[in-house]
């Protein structure tokens, strides 16, 4: 069995940027692109129908990964990543081009899923936690990195942001000499169960997948709001705007970098609920900020609060899950992720006014933190009685 080196985890998460790819390769040349491809609907829908297509092919995706593996689902979402993102730069059909974003997040959730479960295949305990950590710092460093990089390309030609999506195959090629080819998980535990208190941990995966789904939406809305907001309220010029979104990626990164040691005092379940107190605060500095201090200090809770969330939710997904359950169960928190994405779109045709969407989305932080709060309390609890109470059956065994 080849040990996942340190090559093999650099590569793990190079692959997991590209999830954050799909739409930020582009973004950056939105309206050169919508003009040279003479597409007829709104351009967003370029960045937001991966997203879609996450959502429709996760549970394919689950389903795959239980019949192929973890390594042969990565290496068949890899090769269509590269070819369906390269290839919408020379799509001028309308109709085929929103075809082919849709199938460019079928695979790129094939890669997710695959990606985190070799994580969840290969490592336990503390270490599988910090590839996790890592995987979440890759995720948003991703997002900085590709915004720049798609930016920087755009202004040389509108066509050449395509090729970002080509690094796939470079993933592909690493994959194939430093990844294991099967499951680092003895037979024993492939074919282990968990048929105690099977109603929790069913509960307990449903709650993460809103964890997640509502994680997404709550963190989306800032990404989607604040282009339009620093300008027209603070006059932030594009460039400005942009250092401070990259300013909250780049504290999600941090945080998710403190996760493990943060783990080992307090609960996974209070972190995430941590995580929604810090978007509450982030919201309502930006529906009060008088000036870009305050806005920066918002800006910093609200990274804050996604990288306690996401990573930590990602983990929690991981640990519930036995090699069985666990194509479906990433799929469903692929659902939540993605979907979260997708939706956070609609608020603001719902809600006119961004002062008050901020305050309601405060709001929604305070809710949600609050429910989850009792769900994790009541069901996390049970789940590791049960654990406890299992282990000197299986000692006895």
């Amino acid at each position: 069995m080849k040990k996942v080196n340190g090559l093999g985890i650099a590569t793990l998460l190079l692959t997991s940027m590209l999830t954050i790819m799909v739409g930020s390769a582009i973004a950056p040349s939105l309206l050169e692109i919508e003009k040279n491809l003479n597409f007829q609907f709104d351009s967003g829908l370029l960045i937001t129908l991966p997203s879609l297509g996450v959502v429709v092919f996760s549970p394919l995706a689950g389903w795959l990964l239980s019949k192929l593996g973890s390594f042969k689902l990565l290496c068949f979402g890899l090769i269509p990543y590269a070819l369906f993102g390269y290839g919408g730069g020379f799509i001028s059909n309308d109709y085929i081009l929103i075809a082919d974003r849709i199938l460019l997040g079928g695979a790129a959730v094939f890669v997710q899923i695959a990606a985190t479960a070799i994580i969840a295949e290969n490592f336990i305990g503390k270490k599988r936690m910090q590839i996790i950590a890592w995987q979440g710092m890759a995720i948003e460093g991703g997002g900085v990195l590709f915004l720049s990089l798609g930016g920087i390309l755009g202004e040389m030609h509108w066509q050449y942001p395509f090729l970002i999506y080509l690094i796939a195959l470079l993933c592909f090629v690493l994959s194939l000499f430093v990844l294991p080819k099967t499951s680092k998980e003895t037979t024993a535990e492939a074919n282990t169960e968990q048929t105690f208190e099977n109603k929790n941990i069913r509960k307990l995966v449903y709650i993460i997948f809103a964890g997640a789904l509502f994680s997404m939406i709550i963190f989306f809305i800032s990404f989607i709001q604040l282009p339009q907001y620093l300008p027209e309220n603070f006059n932030f010029s594009e460039s400005e705007t942009g250092y401070l979104m990259a300013f909250i990626s780049l504290i999600a990164v941090i945080t998710a970098s403190q996760l493990p040691k943060i783990a080992n005092k307090i609960s996974p379940g209070f972190i995430v609920v941590g995580g929604f107190v810090f978007f509450m605060l982030g919201y309502i500095l930006f529906a009060v900020a008088n000036n870009a201090q305050l806005l920066y200090t918002g800006a910093l809770a609200t990274g804050i609060g996604f990288g306690f969330s996401i990573p930590t939710l990602n983990h929690l997904m991981v640990e519930v899950s036995t090699p069985k359950t666990r194509g479906k169960n990433l799929g469903l928190y692929s659902i939540g992720v993605f979907g979260g994405q997708f939706l956070s779109t609609f608020m603001g045709f719902i809600i006119n006014d961004t002062n008050t969407l901020f305050l309601l989305t405060a709001c929604l932080s305070l809710v949600v933190a609050i429910f989850l709060g009792v769900l994790f309390n009541k069901y996390a609890v049970k789940h590791n009685q049960s654990k406890i109470n299992r282990k000197p059956r299986e000692a006895t065994a």
